[in-house]
């Protein structure tokens, strides 16, 4: 008869999430040995193993990957039983757990603070990453919200537009096109222009638009983050498509412009999205109702062409 504790399959989710016991340490804050002791219990306590090692790199067995189906049932349901107190407690305490895509860290923070002014008692964790780690939280039932730019197709997800968010071409103020009116598509062919990483909503929609639009552009540097493209673009490196949002500081310091190109600004939309099996607590509903009534009036920028984002 199996003896496991919460402790042990909160330990095995996480090691089976990242298949790195470093890494799953980090993410529940403990010390390496005290996860690799725990899945070694665990795997005592079950009789078989759950974990093989084939080179340097970590697998579930057959028997891993069947009791990691039954740990995350088990896992949702405590959760579950965790929202039903809650939600009894009303909206003075509570959790609200949620992943964001990088570019949209520049207004989240904004949105938070104005939710938790309303709710000073719920504990708020805000996890950013990049789509396809978001996607991968999503999947993993990690987190209870998440925001991005493209949802995925998927049955299994919920996913409700909150806001737009516009992409645009950004460029120095010196640039030979900022004293163009209008910009055609041929003439970005001369420049280049400086890329998120693969996996980034961002680059995904404008390696499309370009397609859509039958216009070869030129693959300049690939940047980790909006912050390196907005100064490698200052510093003269290439051209820059990005939110609107993410670049509204450079704009109203004129460091940066917005180039009036013809078919800009993408027009994209912030999407809220969670599992559609999942339950959300009263806190999760409660912020997406948020963001669904009032996002769109507090956070959404205004393009100025050639100029600043009001």
């Amino acid at each position: 008869m199996f003896h496991l504790t919460i402790r042990q399959l909160r330990i095995f989710d996480a090691v089976a999430r990242h298949l790195n016991f470093s890494r799953a340490a980090e993410a529940l804050f403990l010390s390496q040995p005290a996860v690799s002791m725990q899945i070694k219990q665990l795997e005592d306590n079950v009789g078989l193993p759950l974990f093989e090692k084939q080179g340097k790199r970590l697998f579930l067995t057959e028997a891993g990957n069947e009791f990691l189906h039954y740990c995350r049932t088990i896992l949702q349901q405590i959760g579950e039983v965790e929202l039903v107190i809650t939600e009894l407690k009303g909206l003075e305490r509570g959790h609200l757990n949620i992943s964001v895509v990088s570019t949209a860290n520049y207004f989240m923070p904004q949105l938070l603070a104005k939710f938790c002014k309303r709710y000073p008692g719920i504990n708020v964790i805000l996890n950013v990453a990049n789509r396809d780690a978001v996607l991968q939280q999503l999947a993993d039932n990690v987190t209870d919200l998440a925001v991005m730019g493209q949802p995925p197709q998927s049955v299994d997800i919920v996913a409700e537009s909150f806001m737009k968010n516009p992409l645009v071409v950004i460029a120095p103020p010196d640039h030979r096109l900022c004293k163009v009116k209008r910009v055609k598509l041929k003439q970005l062919e001369q420049d280049s222009f400086l890329l998120r990483e693969p996996g980034s909503g961002t680059r995904g929609a404008m390696e499309r638009f370009f397609a859509e639009h039958g216009v070869q552009f030129r693959a300049g540097m690939e940047m980790g983050t909006n912050e390196a493209i907005k100064q490698a673009v200052q510093a003269g490196m290439g051209l820059g498509i990005l939110s609107l949002h993410s670049a509204e500081l450079e704009l109203e310091t004129g460091r940066l412009v917005v180039l009036n190109v013809e078919h800009f600004p993408i027009v994209r939309h912030w999407y809220i999205a969670h599992r559609k099996s999942k339950r959300l607590s009263g806190t999760a509903q409660a912020f997406k109702q948020f963001l669904l009534t009032e996002a769109e009036s507090l956070a959404a920028p205004t393009i100025v062409k050639h100029g600043r984002a009001k």
